[in-house]
């Protein structure tokens, strides 16, 4: 079986891909900051992600379209019902799949990984990605020019989606600690850059590719209703 960085190939694909679905989160950013997101990139959020499964048109220029199987529901909270509220915890990690331009509006598709899968995915594309990018491009396609989510566009959500995804406001990308070392220890600087480095890994490709059929692809959702989460991997408290 394929294990890279300690992580058995199957735990990959569970903790990654089992449930995944698709949430939307819709800021405004200029141009400058947008350029700097490049496909195959992997970042980190200092910060909780506010998102929403409830997916309409943009009245903003840039949506961050986040694919994750991890995320807490808040629906369930009053507040939070009209919202379609979901949250990441801090520290969360993505990697960037695709950028893709609609006129004069932008859609950034992240898949939200785990801790211990990030040396797997800065080293290697997979079909799976692929396949979901696809569906990704179809949404926006679908949905961009579309009528927004009134309950989406109130200043205090907005005060919530406002900063941009895996850098600070002036464009510098967080750079997270420790995060090669499984133990806590410290890396070197090598180590932690290598975490970033995203060579195409030729050699392991087709083994990838073969891992990858061997499991059943469930189709990513897209929620317009309460998720139901029976056993997030993270608690919110």
């Amino acid at each position: 079986m394929l294990d890279m960085n300690n992580v058995p190939f199957d735990e990959i694909y569970n903790q990654t891909f089992s449930g995944l679905t698709l949430y939307y989160r819709d800021t405004t950013l200029s141009e400058d900051l947008i350029s700097k997101y490049e496909v195959g990139q992997i970042l980190m959020e200092r910060g909780l992600v506010d998102m929403s499964f409830k997916g309409g048109g943009l009245e903003t220029n840039l949506r961050y379209l986040i694919a994750s199987s991890n995320a807490t529901d808040l629906s369930f909270f009053p507040e939070s019902e009209k919202l379609g509220h979901a949250l990441l915890p801090a520290k969360s990690f993505f990697k960037v799949l695709d950028i893709y331009k609609i006129g004069d509006k932008t859609q950034i598709f992240l898949l939200q990984i785990p801790y211990n899968t990030v040396a797997f995915f800065a080293s290697a594309d997979t079909n799976i990605e692929e396949d979901i990018t696809i569906k990704a491009r179809g949404s926006f396609d679908e949905k961009a020019n579309s009528i927004p989510i009134t309950e989406l566009q109130t200043s205090e959500w907005r005060k919530r989606t406002i900063f941009p995804i895996g850098m600070d406001d002036k464009g510098e990308f967080f750079k997270p600690e420790n995060s090669t070392n499984q133990k806590g220890t410290a890396g070197t600087e090598n180590e932690k850059e290598d975490v970033f480095h995203n060579p195409k890994a030729a050699a392991q490709e087709e083994e990838i590719e073969k891992k990858y059929a061997e499991f059943p692809k469930n189709p990513v959702s897209e929620n317009d209703t309460q998720i139901q989460k029976a056993s997030p991997w993270w608690k919110f408290w």
